[in-house]
């Protein structure tokens, strides 16, 4: 649609707390979720309610608290999208970008409706996650797809683009910004971690091809480092429960670090944006478990943001137009009834 027509694309991501009143809130409405916990209510809705007492009271709290008790994704992804916006208006004037986020504010609803307001002739959903998920994607798309039609935009066309985990910018981006990071290290013997969140292993065997795209996300990016030899590792982070997640853990990989010797550089590649789960878990209580088992270097690559090869690589995926359908088939992902 270059140089002409009404085009919204819409962001869509998690979200967060914007203070600590709003913490227990939040988790409420992410255990609620049935694509995250997936038993039948009233029992969902019953361990949701649990989860987010207990954790607002003690892990989350804590969590939060170096952030001053919220989460800086609403800013972080705000930014995004003025950067995307200014590309995408080069070449079409009348593009606009809006966020909508899954659990917290502005959320799908309260944007549908100022996409409404905006009349667009053509709407593209970008989620915010390289990788696929039932639990992020396919829960976010059908969240928007439910206030769509709340606001009367069913017939607007609107296309998706479900999934980019080898997306060439994407790709690029974090090449350099782990080459970077990498040159703070001079001369010592380093492991590349590739961390991303985890997931309960039964919704893997499910189906969700999570795991497989991070892994090829992964491979992208070693290749495009094009360092030979280079010792590198997947691993997951953000367990919550007690079922067996994917694994190995940032734990388990931190502790075989320690034992060869070498020192890390940890790449967040599963999260394109800055909050708690990097600015607390990673550089902060891994940091510390780092120094607790003797690892002389630990360094935290920063994830994508607003860097201007991954907004380039935004701008193009929005501008081949996505697919008809929440599922390019290109992803090899599956998505059941909304």
């Amino acid at each position: 649609m270059a140089g002409g027509g009404k085009r919204a694309v819409v962001l869509l991501n998690l979200g967060g707390p914007s203070r600590e009143e709003d913490i227990r809130p939040f988790l409420f409405s992410f255990f609620r979720d049935e694509n995250v916990i997936t038993v039948p209510n009233p029992l969902r809705f019953l361990i949701a309610l649990w989860i987010s007492l207990a954790r607002s009271k003690g892990a989350a709290k804590e969590a939060y608290a170096p952030l001053g008790g919220k989460s800086p994704l609403l800013e972080n992804t705000q930014a995004q999208a003025r950067a995307l916006e200014a590309e995408l208006q080069k070449e079409n004037p009348q593009s606009r970008v809006f966020i909508a986020m899954r659990h917290w504010h502005p959320r799908s609803f309260a944007t549908a409706r100022a996409v409404a307001s905006f009349r667009p002739d053509e709407i593209v959903l970008l989620p915010l996650y390289p990788q696929y998920s039932t639990t992020t994607t396919l829960s976010a798309l059908q969240d928007w797809r439910r206030a769509a039609a709340a606001a009367g935009l069913e017939d607007v066309e609107t296309k998706t683009v479900c999934c980019y985990p080898d997306d060439a910018g994407f790709v690029a981006a974090s090449a350099e910004l782990i080459l970077e990071t990498l040159g703070k290290a001079t001369g010592k013997k380093m492991r590349l971690l590739f961390s991303a969140h985890g997931l309960p292993e039964k919704i893997v065997k499910s189906g969700d091809p999570y795991q497989k795209q991070v892994e090829r996300t992964a491979a992208a990016i070693v290749r495009k480092i094009g360092i030979p030899a280079l010792d590198w590792q997947v691993c997951y982070q953000s367990r919550v429960g007690r079922l067996k997640w994917i694994g190995p853990s940032i734990g388990e990989t931190l502790q075989k670090a320690a034992a060869d010797g070498a020192g890390v550089a940890v790449y967040p590649l599963a999260f394109v944006s800055e909050h708690v789960e990097t600015l607390v878990e990673l550089d902060i209580e891994y940091r510390r478990r780092a120094a607790e088992l003797g690892l002389d270097t630990y360094l935290r690559v920063p994830a994508a943001g607003t860097h201007p090869r991954f907004i380039a690589g935004l701008k193009g995926l929005v501008s081949a137009g996505g697919t008809p359908s929440p599922c390019a088939e290109r992803c090899h992902c599956k998505e059941k009834d909304a």
